[in-house]
């Protein structure tokens, strides 16, 4: 049986040369997030959480989305992330968030670079296996080194500085906000950079065709090692921002459960658009937050009952479905013309 009749890749938007230039519906998407902080004041500390779910994502999309690499073991690099920046703080009493978080995300990236090389040679259930064994792995690691980590009790007393000195984590979550805002902002421009040259351009080509793409002089496994240690890199800026911004990190930040959502967060939003990552983070998110207070016992089957009407009403999750509507609609209107 044949793996990929079951994949997500199938669902991918068709290649398209590559275009770095901002269409005006995306100014305003992110003019919403300040539209949120004013109409919503009260739940600032959500809209942080599904701004680092919407950057954690966005790292996965770029290797699933772009690269056709799947991964159910994504948490081990959002996990190393945040206790790095954690136990920086809790451990070596370095509470600096910029440089605690680029430290972060360079441990995070030395792993992606030295477990991408098992990941890259192979194919849809072999890259799945190694992914969640490498996660599973070191959420057993944390999860033995108690003295270190805190075990099953989570790690305690981060603390965050002030960030340039000036501004402090309050507990009513607006530094965390713009901060969580600004982090998200920077590494999705680095993503859009990415997917728009030609370097994002070869990643489609060999998801589209692994085989045919050293025929035109492309070293296949290099792209994919690259691209692989970039996205571990962005998990673990969203998992060292998580951990600045809550101060506190527990073995969830590891686990294969918060990895499988990731999957369910893309699959929502839509693979292969960058901003199907965000979009699908806030449906989750509002989901998750607002099922749940309603009947937090059966909240996720309400949640799975979404992502089927979502998977079977359309294609490519919620931005595929938004975009088949209006080709249909352009078509509708060529052929009035005609």
């Amino acid at each position: 049986m044949n793996l990929k009749s079951f994949s997500i890749i199938d669902n991918l938007p068709a290649p398209r040369v590559p275009n770095d230039r901002w269409h005006k519906l995306e100014y305003l998407f992110w003019v919403l997030p300040f539209v949120a902080y004013f109409l919503f004041p009260n739940h600032l500390v959500l809209v942080s959480q599904m701004m680092i779910l919407a950057l954690f994502a966005l790292s996965l999309d770029l290797i699933v989305g772009y690269a056709g690499i799947v991964s159910l073991g994504h948490a081990a690099f959002f996990g190393l992330g945040a206790y790095t920046s954690g136990l920086l703080s809790a451990r070596y009493g370095w509470g600096e968030p910029i440089s605690a978080m680029l430290i972060a995300a360079s441990f995070a990236a030395i792993l992606g670079y030295l477990t991408s090389f098992l990941v890259v040679r192979g194919h849809e259930l072999t890259q799945l296996m190694v992914t969640l064994g490498i996660g599973l792995m070191l959420y057993e690691v944390a999860n033995k080194a108690t003295d270190f980590t805190g075990g099953a009790d989570g790690l305690w007393g981060i603390e965050t500085w002030p960030i340039f000195g000036m501004f402090e984590i309050d507990l009513y979550g607006k530094t965390g906000f713009f901060y969580s805002f600004v982090v998200l902002f920077l590494m999705f421009l680095l993503a859009r950079r990415i997917v728009s040259s030609t370097f994002g351009l070869s990643l489609i080509g060999i998801r589209e065709g692994t085989k045919r793409m050293p025929a035109i002089g492309v070293n296949v496994e290099r792209r994919l090692v690259a691209v692989y240690t970039v996205s571990a890199a962005m998990a673990g800026v969203a998992g060292a921002l998580l951990a600045q911004t809550t101060q506190f990190v527990s073995l969830d930040a590891l686990g294969f459960i918060r990895s499988a959502d990731l999957m369910i967060v893309l699959v929502l939003g839509g693979t292969g658009r960058l901003y199907g990552a965000l979009i699908g983070a806030v449906v989750f998110m509002f989901a998750h937050h607002y099922i749940s207070d309603i009947n937090p016992v059966y909240w996720q089957f309400w949640l799975g009952l979404l992502l089927i009407v979502i998977v079977m009403v359309g294609r490519g999750g919620i931005l595929g479905t938004i975009e088949a509507i209006f080709e249909r609609r352009r078509e509708r209107l060529a052929g009035g013309r005609s």
